[in-house]
């Protein structure tokens, strides 16, 4: 402990803090950690007096559908009402300024990332432009017309270059003819001009040319530009793919993931002060520019570092330079969470929002102060993604945390940017008064349905048996949530200012199916969603390609508003479930079961947050505590109801164990848990996430998984 903060602190912590994070900037350690001290003082009593409030409505509600079962709007409504879940609604106006265009203007993909894997989050950032070619070459998206040979397989090539064109002439036509007729592309007076087999022509709408890219006088890369997004015709007869095209066409880059979430969160398995020094590195290389990441490819190594910006020739004959990165925001952790490895002198834990923001705050400072090897921001703002909030007292406590520590840091208020997760319901119900209490710095919010569904069931779990984890899409509250979160944003004004964003696609090897359903998305009026990979953000691109968002949310704001009633209702089982067949009482409870089991096994055992599992039929599943929060608050609610019992559960999650082993055989450093079940610390977590998250506050997931990580690590 030090006298001067009253602080203990993990040495990890300290260490990090001292000789990583503050060199080249005018803090010193025990200023940073006095703040520190002095953030959990003024913030702590605050935040155990919002919790205990999530804790009281919780009782009442739990009363009240003991005695009235599932109610109806209207009663739910009154009820709500009178205990303060619900608030007035408001009419908010967004005030928010020096918002950079991936947030305000340019509508395209999301990617989330887990801030403990450096490669990933390179990857990520590095997934601002993306290769077509490669992208519909390695994945479904483009069907195979038969087996693909090893190396580069000539038939397969042709076939991407073939659809590349197609897509070409559905995003940018010719006047006359098609792509795949170009045999040459010139830029003469500013055009562009581009000669087939049966002539000169050009665009069909010349303005969509934004550019081009010269290598020692060649033309090597023409640039478009559709709906704010760009895509770069590479020219260069040299490469394999080009010398066969008759213009040269070697790639189409495609800007893809305009922004990317660095994850402190439900990604990551962090519970430690190395743990969190792993996540806080990552984020402050990518503000100075310095995270590489050296890893075995192809019988060699490579090592991955930040891209470059991109410079061009415009229209005019001037250069101009495109962003060669995407938008960094940085997701903190939720109210709830307490951090071991910061201790004040009374032996309370940290708050661990109060360490996320003020190092997230001060790593950005190195890119802020031209300090970076490259800057992530044009506007100068910082983006911050706060989950797990509960109604609009606990956004106003996160608006005033930031504004503390943008004093304590000297910079300008409402610097710190807030992307509000709109994934528990009591934040939904209230979101107009959310965003108005974050009216002058909020520039995101965004539909969270895993968790908004865990959340679902955890608040009404005394209103009877739920339905099955996969009807909760057809559920009334479903629809409404999913409107309600666009028309309500877009009469605060985020049109053209702020992002409206959709969940994750959670198949990472289904793209065709990517491509056949999540233009819904952008076509919902969502300025951008989430994907699971670099590739998956380059293939859902072409979306908003397609889309023009901005046109769609003009309509949109013209819509009546959704009803707030319509999310109210639970989503109970019809007769509390007595339709139901055993077989669909054996199926949702194996199909959860081996999910729970398939992700707690390596959060527990390998520190893994994000996994991709596969089902019980072999698809694989993005997992993260999200996901864990639906399956387990479902085994827990038909548990609590007596659809299963626990013996029932005990049996199938001993059964699903050893599919889990088979299916994770081949994983380093694996340990089966079906060998011993009772001394497998991965499968105590699975149950205990169930047989306790009747009590467990908000049915969250951190705390089992935390104490039984913790467990292994010791």
């Amino acid at each position: 402990m030090t006298e001067a903060t009253g602080l203990r602190t993990d040495p990890a912590l300290r260490s990090f803090v001292a000789e990583e994070l503050l060199p080249g900037l005018d803090l010193t350690p025990e200023q940073f950690w006095s703040t520190v001290a002095g953030l959990q003082e003024r913030f702590a009593g605050r935040v155990e007096e919002l919790l205990r409030r999530r804790d009281e409505l919780q009782e009442q509600i739990d009363a009240w559908h003991r005695e009235h079962g599932p109610g109806d709007a209207d009663t739910l409504e009154e009820f709500l009402t009178g205990i303060g879940y619900l608030v007035p609604v408001e009419e908010p106006v967004l005030d928010v300024r020096d918002v950079d265009p991936e947030l305000a203007t340019v509508p395209g993909p999301q990617l989330v990332v887990p801030a403990t894997v450096p490669r990933y989050a390179l990857n990520a950032v590095n997934a601002r432009w993306g290769s077509l070619y490669d992208a519909l070459y390695g994945t479904d998206a483009l069907p195979h017309d038969g087996p693909v040979a090893p190396g580069y397989d000539e038939r397969r090539g042709t076939q991407v270059v073939a659809e590349a064109a197609r897509l070409l002439d559905r995003f940018f036509p010719l006047a006359e003819g098609s792509h795949a007729d170009v045999v040459a592309h010139r830029v003469a007076d500013g055009a562009l001009v581009l000669e087939t087999t049966a002539g000169t022509t050009a665009l069909a709408d010349p303005a969509q040319f934004a550019g081009h890219r010269d290598d020692d006088g060649r033309l090597a890369g023409v640039l478009l530009r559709r709906h704010g997004l760009h895509v770069e015709l590479v020219l260069d007869p040299a490469t394999t793919v080009g010398a066969q095209h008759p213009a040269g066409l070697a790639d189409v880059l495609v800007e893809s993931a305009v922004s990317t979430i660095v994850d402190l969160e439900d990604s990551v398995a962090t519970v430690d002060g190395p743990d969190k020094v792993g996540a806080y590195r990552t984020w402050l290389g990518l503000r100075t520019g310095e995270l590489t990441a050296t890893f075995a490819k192809d019988g060699g190594t490579v090592t991955r570092t930040i891209a470059g910006d991109r410079v061009y020739v415009g229209r005019d004959g001037a250069e101009f330079v495109l962003p060669g990165r995407s938008l960094l925001l940085v997701r903190h952790v939720g109210h709830h969470l307490r951090l071991d490895a910061v201790r004040t002198a009374a032996g309370e834990p940290l708050l661990e929002g109060v360490l996320d923001a003020m190092v997230s705050a001060v790593a950005a400072l190195h890119d802020l102060r031209g300090r970076g090897r490259h800057s992530h921001t044009r506007t100068g703002s910082v983006y911050v993604v706060k989950p797990k909030m509960h109604g609009p007292d606990e956004v106003a406590l996160t608006v005033e945390l930031l504004a503390a520590v943008e004093q304590a840091l000297g910079l300008a208020p409402a610097t710190l940017k807030l992307g509000i997760m709109d994934e528990e319901k009591r934040t939904s119900a209230n979101l107009e008064a959310c965003i108005a209490r974050a009216a002058d710095r909020v520039v995101f919010v965004n539909t969270g349905f895993l968790d908004r569904t865990g959340d679902e069931i955890h608040t009404h779990v005394e209103a009877g048996p739920v339905v099955g984890k996969g009807e909760q899409r057809s559920q009334p509250w479903f629809a409404a949530y999913e409107d309600r979160n666009v028309e309500v944003a877009l009469r605060a004004g985020f049109r053209g200012r702020a992002q409206i964003g959709k969940g994750m696609w959670a198949k990472p090897a289904a793209m065709r199916e990517m491509l056949d359903t999540k233009g819904a998305h952008p076509r919902a009026g969502a300025t951008t969603a989430w994907v699971p990979s670099p590739t998956a953000a380059t293939l859902h691109a072409l979306h908003y390609l397609e889309t023009d968002v901005l046109a769609v949310q003009e309509e949109l704001s013209r819509r009546p508003l959704t009803d707030r009633r319509r999310l109210l209702p639970p989503p109970v089982l019809p007769g509390g479930g007595a339709e139901l067949t055993a077989e669909q009482v054996r199926h949702e409870l194996e199909t959860n079961a081996q999910s729970i089991l398939g992700y707690v096994v390596r959060w527990i055992g390998l520190g893994i947050g994000c996994s991709t599992v596969p089902d019980l039929d072999g698809v694989g599943l993005m997992e993260d505590r999200a996901t864990l929060r639906i399956s387990s608050q479902q085994l827990a609610n038909w548990l609590h109801h007596g659809l299963v019992d626990e013996a029932q559960l005990r049996e199938t999650f001993a059964r699903m164990a050893v599919l889990v082993d088979a299916q994770n055989a081949r994983e380093p450093g694996y340990r089966p848990m079906a060998a011993d079940l009772d001394g497998s610390p991965s499968f105590q977590a699975a149950l205990d996430l169930v047989l306790t998250g009747r009590r467990e506050p908000n049915g969250y997931t951190e705390r089992v998984l935390t104490r039984w990580r913790q467990q292994v690590k010791r």
